[in-house]
């Protein structure tokens, strides 16, 4: 019935994705969103928020409430940045640090099972396909 339709397929997808990822990040205390933003703000220390949520494609809002949650997690620090009062830099605190070798690992563990049962060219190609898509409906 939905063989051709994107968004039952994608959807259905995700759902299956989120399953995967949440497994992988609940030794963690994460969600993947939050895992991924903070993957993120480990790799690009005094990102402002508003890149973020251009980087990881949510709205602001989205963005502030995972944040709200890494903050309360004292994964992070919110500060008024010197540059322009309006924005806002996100801080990985030493606690954020300390895990970015497990978050990283853990997620590299669910994309290896990925490409085994996939094959990695194949992995790989889909992938690809998928940002360009995500890229073109921008």
């Amino acid at each position: 019935m939905f063989e051709q339709c994107l968004y039952f397929n994608t959807t259905s997808l995700a759902r299956q994705l989120d399953r995967e990822w949440t497994a992988a990040f609940k030794p963690f205390g994460l969600t993947p969103s939050q895992a991924f933003i903070l993957r993120v703000v480990l790799e690009k220390p005094e990102s402002f928020q508003n890149q973020l949520a251009r980087e990881m494609n949510i709205t602001k809002p989205t963005a502030s409430r995972v944040l709200d949650g890494l903050e309360r997690l004292g994964l992070i620090e919110r500060r008024q940045s010197d540059v322009d009062a309006r924005e806002v830099q996100i801080i990985p605190t030493r606690k954020a640090k300390g895990l970015r070798d497990g978050i990283n690992s853990a997620s590299g563990e669910v994309t290896k099972r990925f490409k085994k049962l996939m094959g990695a060219s194949e992995f790989d190609e889909v992938v690809g396909k998928l940002r360009g898509i995500s890229t073109s409906l921008k």
